[in-house]
């Protein structure tokens, strides 16, 4: 099977989804090639004039004639072959460094992941050299982005993979657990992966955590199996086998249905990156139960240790005497041991209003998470790739946005009025703090005048000129065949601190402004703007939808009103607290995190459900103590899965992608929350809310 994530050209959607129709629909009428851009700065001249240093244009020569050279480049640009004084090239050129200028690159549709080694080949010579140089646009960030993507998949899941194996082996002591574990384990991601290459689903952004999701759905059902197995009263290994998927299945088999459903809330969602993730999850959550409960067994049954703990009889087999009677499930026979103290609600009373104050104060922060971060938060803050970034980004943008615009008289584009109002609009436009440079027919009119007696000839015949093809063409992306619509094309700062949305609306009531009728508005940066909206929107009915299944859920296994609801107040914490974390430590939420809400709530589903489950089942049997004794018993597998999931994910906190880092953290956060509501919170709750 092929893991190497592919990363689209727009990044987070497919060109089928209706968030690209507006892209599409403006390359189609103003074709303009793809950018690169390079930042050279002079290393030797810590600060002097670049432009007056003869030496710093030689290489800047040298290497754009270099960079031509490169099969997928179709055109270049820099001062050492152009006219930096034009109003054209003096906008994407120059920058506010005067030690540094731009080489813009024109690039066809090679995929980034051959063009960018073949551009980083030719800047390697001459970085080594005597210049300092950036690397910037879309098709670059792209490569990054799937670089970073596929390093983590390799290095950090498997790293990851074998802190779950020796944890395992420090808190069970049995090797085959730990090998019954991973095969299982990797039996289901294996099958999922091959499902969803079936469904046409292949490895790209939002399934680059595939394998670990599966892997800790896995996980988690097989710890539950192993601490039932331990607890199971002394039978024959097939017997044994029985009562521990008996005593299991129930509460797996709502925690995968908890899990599938919350993946199926985005079936419905517009962007097919975002469907493949629901369709992969859906896979991968049924995937899990099912390997989990046919394969794992079999190493439980044959080579698990049978020592005391087990309470068998020596020698593996137990003796007749200690068979529960046939079907009968007594407390003992679920592992309830010595009866416990009940844990009544009059005993650390502070507990719950701790948890519960503490709870509305993380739930704040949800009201401020940043579901639309900027392109470089997804690099290292403080890493040279970031700052270099960083710099392109302040000296003139790095996330694109096209703006077609129309007459409100529906005049053309090149008659004096309304050509007046286009320049109107430029300079606004080039005022505006969040955006950096700007292309447009005012632009490409302007440059067009330093051409001798040029400035003869009226702006129809000027872009007639730049409309041919002995000018490639150049004036078709910027104003229609027709002239009845312009396109003017910005480079926005991602440095800016300011939502999208609002930047945007600024842009629009610019265009209105100044007379005129925004046709379209689409690009990078209007759907990363969108992307932020689903990414609300998902976290809104992923999350909403799971709860309000949950609700159900916990009825259908607890059969009581006020466990039901001592259930669902308590998972409710979970999205509380770890997406409240974000908000307060304006920590954002990014497309890869979204998932790590699910993995959090499908873990803390797991162990309340389990968790009562048992306390029925104790009940029925005549317990005592249903909860305490339910506690005593399903705590184990829950602190051995919140240990052995917080250690796996806490290898991401040393990735170099910070994607992955909030990935982590978010699991993390959650997974913690989830053991303390289940095994601290939940039994009191429940308590108090019994009638006395």
């Amino acid at each position: 099977m092929d893991l190497t994530p592919r990363v689209e050209g727009d990044f987070f959607f497919a060109e089928d989804d209706p968030q690209m129709q507006a892209s599409e629909e403006v390359e189609r009428r103003f074709p303009l090639s793809s950018q690169v851009i390079l930042r050279v700065s002079d290393a030797l001249l810590g600060g002097g004039v670049g432009l007056e240093d003869a030496g710093y244009i030689e290489n800047v020569q040298e290497l754009t004639a270099t960079l031509l050279s490169v099969e997928g480049v179709t055109g270049a640009f820099s001062v050492a072959t152009d006219n930096p004084s034009s109003p054209l090239f003096r906008r994407i050129l120059l920058t506010p460094d005067p030690s540094a200028t731009n080489v813009i690159l024109q690039v066809d549709d090679t995929d980034p992941e051959v063009l960018l080694p073949r551009i980083e080949g030719v800047v390697q010579v001459f970085d080594d050299a005597e210049l300092d140089i950036v690397v910037s646009g879309v098709p670059v960030i792209v490569e990054l982005i799937r670089r970073s993507l596929f390093r983590d998949l390799v290095v950090f899941s498997g790293a990851a993979v074998l802190v779950f194996a020796l944890l395992m082996l420090v808190i069970y002591g049995d090797p085959a657990v730990v090998v019954g574990t991973l095969s299982t384990c990797f039996v289901a991601v294996a099958l999922t992966l091959l499902a969803v290459q079936l469904f046409g689903i292949g490895i790209g952004l939002l399934t680059a955590n595939l394998v670990t999701i599966v892997f800790v759905l896995t996980l988690s059902h097989v710890v539950f199996l192993t601490g039932n197995w331990r607890q199971a009263s002394g039978q024959d290994a097939e017997a044994r086998i029985r009562e521990t998927v008996r005593a299991t299945f129930e509460g797996s088999f709502w925690s995968m249905a908890t899990t599938l459903l919350g993946f199926a809330s985005l079936l419905v969602a517009s962007a097919r990156p975002l469907r493949e993730r629901g369709v992969a999850g859906v896979v991968g959550a049924a995937t899990a139960i099912v390997v989990a409960y046919t394969v794992y067994p079999g190493f439980l049954a044959v080579w698990a240790k049978d020592d005391d703990a087990t309470g068998t009889a020596e020698g593996g087999r137990p003796e007749e005497s200690e068979r529960p009677p046939e079907g009968k499930q007594s407390s003992e026979a679920l592992g309830a041991g010595a009866p416990l103290e009940d844990r009544s609600p009059t005993r650390r009373r502070w507990i719950l209003p701790v948890a519960a104050v503490g709870v509305l104060v993380m739930a704040v922060g949800v009201f401020r998470v940043d579901t639309d971060p900027g392109l470089l938060t997804y690099f290292q803050e403080g890493s040279e790739l970031r700052e270099g970034l960083s710099l392109i980004d302040a000296d003139g943008g790095s996330s694109t946005l096209d703006v077609v615009v129309a007459d409100t008289g529906g005049a053309r584009v090149d008659t004096l009025p309304v050509f007046r109002r286009l320049g109107a609009l430029q300079a606004a436009l080039e005022a505006d703090s969040a955006v950096g440079v700007v292309l447009s027919p005012s632009v490409l009119i302007e440059h067009a005048r330093t051409v001798p007696l040029a400035g003869l000839l009226p702006v129809p015949a000027l872009l007639s000129i730049a409309s041919s093809p002995t000018m490639g063409g150049v004036g078709l992306g910027f104003v229609t065949p027709d002239r009845m619509e312009a396109r003017f094309s910005l480079r926005m700062r991602e440095t800016v601190d300011e939502p999208r949305e609002a930047v945007m609306e600024r842009v629009r009531g610019a265009v209105r402004d100044a007379g005129l009728e925004p046709v379209v508005v689409a690009g990078l940066y209007d759907l990363q703007a969108q992307l932020g909206r689903l990414i609300a929107s998902s976290l809104r009915v992923g999350i909403g939808g799971l709860l309000l299944l949950f609700l159900l859920i916990a009825a259908v296994v607890s059969r009581s009103l006020r466990t039901t609801v001592a259930m669902w107040l308590c998972l409710a914490s979970i999205p509380a607290v770890t997406l409240g974390l974000f908000g307060h430590l304006d920590v954002a939420l990014d497309l890869i995190t979204s998932p790590s809400a699910n993995i959090a709530l499908a873990i803390g589903a797991d162990a309340m459900i389990h968790l009562v489950v048992r306390v029925r089942r104790l009940g029925e049997a005549g317990a005592a103590h249903p909860w305490a004794e339910a506690t005593s018993q399903i705590g184990p597998p829950v602190l051995a899965a919140t240990t052995i999931v917080c250690a796996g994910f806490g290898i991401f906190a040393l990735s170099s992608f910070p994607p992955t880092q909030r990935f982590g953290m978010a699991v993390i956060v959650g997974t913690l929350t989830a053991a303390f509501m289940a095994l601290v919170v939940l039994p009191r709750l429940a308590l108090t809310l019994e009638p006395t």
